[in-house]
């Protein structure tokens, strides 16, 4: 098949030199659960010409229900290998760079030679440590908040992560971004309160519950806010 009959469709949006642009750019998606599932899917599908995916985790049964990598032929891969295969079948001109690891700020990754970096962690030392990295390199980077316990899928917006409210873990990265003078940090988030699971057995925190759309909804809104960018606004036709 070729390139130009598999984003046909996109190109009568965005334009040949549109998807041009795509196949040059190279985007760094950290985390590939939930949303950072549907980033990866939406990017490939895009036809990005180089996509790294960052995370340490295995496929298991409990992702089932909401993330797109996990199926029945894919459970106790790494996260980053199913992936990988994913997007081959997808794009194969696609160069994927597959990386096992849970990114804390001490590994070395080449933040500067990306074009956009996608923080879709969980953990707040390391999606400060992505923000602050992609800062000093003057890469953008975009974030996402909490997207658990949350029921509607239409809530997600786009601002500076200083326009976030309700969210509890947009309240901790404002505070600490300030703490280091980070500024200017795009977010992906929900201002829809959020649900109050019950512990389970053994628990002293509930574990946070997901719905299939909900997680999927912010990865897709991730993804699209990357290709804007890349693209540097969407055509006016």
């Amino acid at each position: 098949m070729k390139v130009e009959e598999r984003f046909s469709r996109e190109a009568l949006l965005i334009g040949k030199q549109g998807v041009e642009k795509l196949q040059t750019s190279k985007v760094a998606v950290f985390g590939a659960g939930g949303v950072g599932g549907y980033v990866i899917e939406a990017l490939a599908r895009s036809g990005i010409g180089k996509l790294a995916v960052i995370d340490g985790d295995r496929v298991s049964l409990t992702n089932m229900n909401r993330q797109i990598l996990a199926l029945e032929s894919t459970l106790g891969l790494p996260k980053v290998q199913a992936a990988q295969k994913r997007i081959r079948e997808i794009n194969p001109d696609c160069r994927v760079e597959a990386i096992e690891l849970f990114f804390t700020g001490e590994q070395s990754f080449p933040f500067s030679e990306y074009d956009y970096i996608v923080d879709a962690v969980d953990m707040v030392s390391a999606k400060l440590e992505i923000v602050r990295l992609a800062k000093e390199a003057s890469t953008p980077v975009i974030s996402c908040m909490g997207a658990g316990n949350k029921f509607d899928p239409t809530a997600f917006r786009v601002t500076d992560i200083e326009e976030t409210r309700v969210c509890p873990l947009a309240r901790i990265m404002r505070r600490e971004l300030k703490k280091r003078g980070l500024v200017g940090v795009k977010a992906v988030w929900s201002p829809e309160e959020a649900a109050c699971p019950e512990p389970g057995e053994g628990e002293k925190r509930p574990t946070p519950g997901s719905m299939a759309f909900v997680p999927s909804a912010a990865g897709l809104v991730l993804a699209s806010e990357v290709i804007k960018d890349l693209l540097g606004g969407w055509p006016r036709r």
